[in-house]
């Protein structure tokens, strides 16, 4: 679901499960994907400003699924499954940390329900504060299209701030073949 392009660096040093006051974030597992798939994998709304397309079956939920367990394995990336404290068993959405030379990218989606509801600002602020409490962590960063203002909000209210507009930066295949127009954002220590 999150594009996995060449990775050079290993994630070790974020933990397995982070806490806030609504959320929880844990590795992802097989019984993840029939939700993940009911919730909003297939929602062309929620895909709409991401960098994959709605899934087509339960079937291809399932085997980014086993991406994402293979790369917690692996240690090429941290694809967090997302829940409410309530029921920690049912995602509502996903965020993903890969590493780069002295920081981390992020990239999230959450179900259209939850929308506006200041969960994905708080589930970003906690990756991120536990990423650069890290020593060898010094940025945190996500783009998101300049028409994504839902994007933009939730790294703003985590306490992200915007550097740069990027032209021509990012295919959104749900939008069109050409590159986007997007803002990199960063929360650095």
């Amino acid at each position: 679901m999150f594009h996995r392009g060449e990775h050079k660096f290993v994630i070790s040093v974020l933990p397995v499960e982070i806490h806030t006051q609504r959320l929880v974030l844990r590795q992802p597992s097989v019984s993840d994907a029939e939700p993940i798939f009911n919730g909003y994998a297939q929602d062309a709304q929620v895909t709409h400003f991401l960098m994959w397309r709605p899934n087509q079956s339960l079937a291809e939920t399932v085997q980014f699924i086993s991406q994402c367990i293979e790369s917690w394995s692996s240690g090429q990336c941290r694809p967090y499954a997302i829940s409410e404290t309530r029921d920690a068993t049912i995602p509502i959405g996903m965020i993903e940390a890969r590493r780069t030379a002295h920081g981390l990218d992020l990239g999230y989606v959450l179900r259209r329900s939850l929308w506006g509801r200041g969960l994905m600002a708080e589930a970003i602020r906690a990756l991120s504060d536990a990423a650069l409490s890290d020593p060898s962590i010094y940025r945190v960063q996500a783009f998101c299209d300049i028409e994504n203002a839902a994007s933009a909000r939730a790294l703003e209210k985590a306490g992200f701030l915007r550097e740069a507009q990027m032209a021509r930066y990012a295919v959104l295949p749900n939008i069109g073949p050409d590159p986007r127009t997007c803002y990199l954002y960063a929360k650095c220590k």
